[in-house]
C-alpha cells in the first residue's frame, strides 16, 4: 500500500526499466495479466487501484473525475513518477487525459485505450449501470474465445469478497461518472493543451465506447496517432494481448 495524503492505495508493481503507470477502468484492477507481464520485460510497471476501487481507501472529498486527477498528480509526485509513460484503459483513459490536461509534466508519453470521457456525436456510450455484470462482460469482448485469460477472469464463481469489491467499484464509478454519464463536455477543448506524444488505441468492434470517440480524441490531441485493432472489442489488452503489447512497446520506445 502507498499512503497519499492520508489515503492508502493498493498498488502492484514489477519489472525493470523506466516507469510505466497503468490506470485501470471502471471494472477495477484486473490484476497482473499477460500484457502487464510482457510490458514489465521492458519497463517497471505500476498498476495502482484507484481510490474507492479494490482494496484502496475512498476519501470523502473525492467526488468526480477532476478530484481523481488531482489525487493522481499528488500520487505521481510523491512516488517520484512524474514524467513516467502512462496507459489508461477505458475510464482510466479519461482519468489519464484529465491528468495530462491539468499537469503537463505528469507524463512523458500517453496511450489512451478505448477511453470514455468524450461525448460521441452519433452513437452513445453503453449504460453499464442498468445492466448486470454478466451483460457488461458480454459487451466487453468481440470474440471471447480470442482472449487467453477469459476463463481465468470471468469463468469462475466470485467469492463473497470479490462480489463486495465489485459492488464497491460500481458504487465508486457511479459517484465519478454519473450525470453526465462517462464524459466531460469540456474535455475535447482542453485536450488541445496536451503536448506529449499520444497514441489512441481502439478495438474496432468496441460495443461499449463507439469508435467515433477514438476520432474525437485523435482530432482533439495535437500530433496524436490512432491505431485501430481489428476484430477486437473494448479491452484489446485482454482480447488481443500480443497485438496490444506490440503497438504499446513500439509507441513507448
Amino acid at each position: 500500500f502507498v499512503d497519499v495524503g492520508g489515503t492508502k492505495v493498493h498498488m502492484m508493481s514489477g519489472g525493470s526499466g523506466e516507469p510505466l503507470v497503468i490506470l485501470h477502468g471502471a471494472g477495477g484492477n484486473a490484476g497482473w495479466l499477460r500484457y502487464a507481464q510482457a510490458l514489465a520485460d521492458k519497463y517497471t510497471v505500476y498498476i495502482p487501484s484507484h481510490p474507492g476501487y479494490g482494496q484502496s481507501e475512498r476519501p470523502e472529498w473525492l467526488e468526480k473525475m477532476a478530484d481523481m486527477a488531482s489525487f493522481y498528480t499528488w500520487f505521481l509526485e510523491q512516488k517520484g513518477l512524474e514524467g513516467a509513460r502512462a496507459i489508461g484503459f477505458s475510464m482510466g483513459g479519461w482519468l489519464a487525459s484529465e491528468i495530462a490536461v491539468t499537469c503537463r509534466h505528469a507524463f512523458s508519453k500517453l496511450m489512451l485505450v478505448d477511453a470514455v470521457g468524450v461525448k460521441p456525436q452519433q452513437g452513445e456510450i453503453a449504460d453499464l449501470f442498468i445492466i448486470s455484470p454478466a451483460e457488461v462482460t458480454g459487451l466487453l469482448f468481440h470474440d471471447p474465445s480470442q482472449a487467453p485469460e477469459y476463463d481465468q477472469l470471468f469463468g469462475q464463481e466470485l467469492t463473497p469478497e470479490q462480489v463486495s469489491i465489485a459492488e464497491g467499484n460500481r458504487e465508486m464509478t457511479v459517484r465519478l461518472c454519473w450525470k453526465p454519464y462517462m464524459y466531460d463536455l469540456r474535455l475535447p477543448q482542453l485536450l488541445g493543451r496536451v503536448n506529449i506524444p499520444t497514441r489512441i488505441v481502439w478495438g474496432r468492434e468496441d460495443k461499449i465506447v463507439p469508435v467515433e470517440c477514438a476520432q474525437i480524441y485523435h482530432q482533439s490531441i495535437p500530433g496524436s496517432d490512432l491505431v485501430l485493432i481489428d476484430n477486437c472489442g473494448h479491452a484489446p489488452q485482454m482480447e488481443k494481448p500480443d497485438e496490444f503489447v506490440k503497438t504499446a512497446l513500439e509507441f513507448m520506445a
